[in-house]
């Protein structure tokens, strides 16, 4: 039976000769059209990269290899006794596009085991580093300061052939996603229980071996929660910052670790990953000041309070979405099955419930709906976790699986350097007067 790498090349090979075809018969066809809008607006919607992993469709939602959220639930293995996929599964699948068995994330799992150890010189620099510190800062930092293990950097430097650049790219990945849960675990400790440490077990997998470290909490659900929290957050198509940003310092022929470590950059800021902790900051103030939870009708007239006041409600309207997001819902069924009766949550269902009405009213933001930051806070804050700047630390842990499986694949397709074009806002107004006349 073929292992993960030798699954993974015999899916390379024909994909290259896939790639070479299209663009040898089909280079020149357009797929896009650019306005000025779009060139001002972030590049919005303007399809100019290539991510095998996962799509977003605006009201379909994210599939991961064609496979919608509540289909992984069910086809994706699972730990013994666990009721949500296993991350390993996830990995597998994004690399080769194919369903694993158990035994196939199991393989993955043991893996990731014997490369788990977290070096010396590592547990020396992130001890130096301040505990007051932002996790996501010290998340960054250690993932770079891994970089002196680059199996890549090192094989570049030696000298090798361009269509091996896959082969010790796999390597550093595989490196980086058994160390993450580690890391993050080792941050955790470090920032928030005096610096006191739990060791890994071997028998657990990877989501659950992270649950174990992190030591808020036995409930074997938690357990469960970061495994479904591990998959679902993993990979949003490529445009998003932290999977552009991989893609485009990776495509320098930068390592795995400059790469993510670049990425978890992106990801830290408010419009991005640090939302989930935005959410649950303004979830808690909103039951401050009203008293716990409150009435549909005062509810109702925060958000109007809030929207009035230049504010936004954080962690509805999407750049792409414009439905209810699907991680949304797979963690709102996780709450209504473990955590009915949390008061966070119940706060979470009632802006749900009279969110989405009041910002289509409002009438300024293109999608009412929530995103997957809206409810993940909720779920960590019930379960111990109360410590909001830790929070999309989870996010890049997860993250690290999509943006590195695709990494794997750029540097298998051989794919260029990324280096738009860019034009000055003089050059737009002369295509205006240049422009024939409606």
């Amino acid at each position: 039976m073929a292992n993960l790498k030798e699954k993974f090349v015999s899916k390379m090979v024909p994909m290259r000769e896939r790639v070479q075809k299209i663009r040898k018969e089909h280079g020149e066809q357009k797929i896009s059209d650019v306005t000025i809008d779009q060139a001002y607006g972030g590049a919005r919607s303007v399809k100019c990269m290539v991510w095998e992993t996962s799509a977003l469709d605006p009201i379909e939602g994210i599939r991961f290899r064609g496979y919608t959220i509540p289909e992984l639930q069910q086809k994706l293995p699972k730990a013994p006794g666990g009721e949500e996929p296993l991350p390993e599964g996830i990995f597998y699948l994004l690399l080769t596009g194919d369903l694993p068995t158990y035994e196939d994330a199991r393989e993955i799992t043991e893996e990731w085991r014997r490369r788990s150890e977290l070096p010396k010189y590592l547990i020396d620099v992130m001890k130096a580093v301040p505990a007051d510190t932002h996790p996501m800062t010290q998340f960054a930092l250690a993932i770079l300061q891994l970089q002196k293990e680059s199996h890549f950097a090192d094989r570049y430097r030696k000298g090798m052939n361009k269509l091996e650049y896959w082969d010790p790219m796999y390597e550093d990945v595989m490196d980086i996603l058994a160390k993450l849960p580690a890391v993050a675990a080792y941050i955790f400790r470090k920032s928030y229980k005096g610096d006191k440490h739990i060791p890994a077990d071997p028998k657990l997998d990877w989501g659950g071996n992270m649950a174990k470290m992190l030591g808020v909490t036995d409930d074997p659900a938690f357990v469960d929660l970061m495994r479904l929290y591990l998959v679902i957050h993993c990979d949003h198509e490529g445009g998003n910052v932290s999977a552009h940003t991989s893609h485009l310092v990776g495509s320098a022929l930068s390592d795995a670790y400059y790469s993510l470590s670049a990425a978890m950059d992106g990801l830290a800021g408010p419009l991005h990953g640090l939302a989930n902790q935005e959410v649950l900051r303004w979830i808690m103030d909103l039951m401050k000041d009203l008293g716990g939870v409150p009435s549909k009708e005062h509810l109702k007239k925060y958000i109007w309070d809030t929207l009035n006041a230049g504010k936004v409600v954080p962690g509805y309207g999407h750049a792409v979405l414009r439905k209810t997001d699907p991680r949304y819902v797979a963690q709102r069924e996780f709450a209504l099955k473990h955590l009915p009766n949390d008061d966070i949550f119940k706060v979470v269902s009632s802006v749900y419930e009279v969110a989405p009405d009041i910002l289509t009213e409002h009438g300024k933001t293109k999608n009412p709906w929530p995103n997957v930051d809206a409810h993940s806070g909720c779920l960590l804050y019930h379960y111990g976790i109360t410590e909001y700047d830790f929070y999309t630390v989870f996010f890049g842990v997860s993250r690290a699986i999509g943006v590195l499986s695709q990494l794997i694949w750029s540097r298998a397709l051989g794919l260029p350097l990324e280096r738009p074009k860019s034009v000055t806002t003089e050059w737009i107004e002369n295509q205006i007067k240049a422009a024939p006349a409606k």
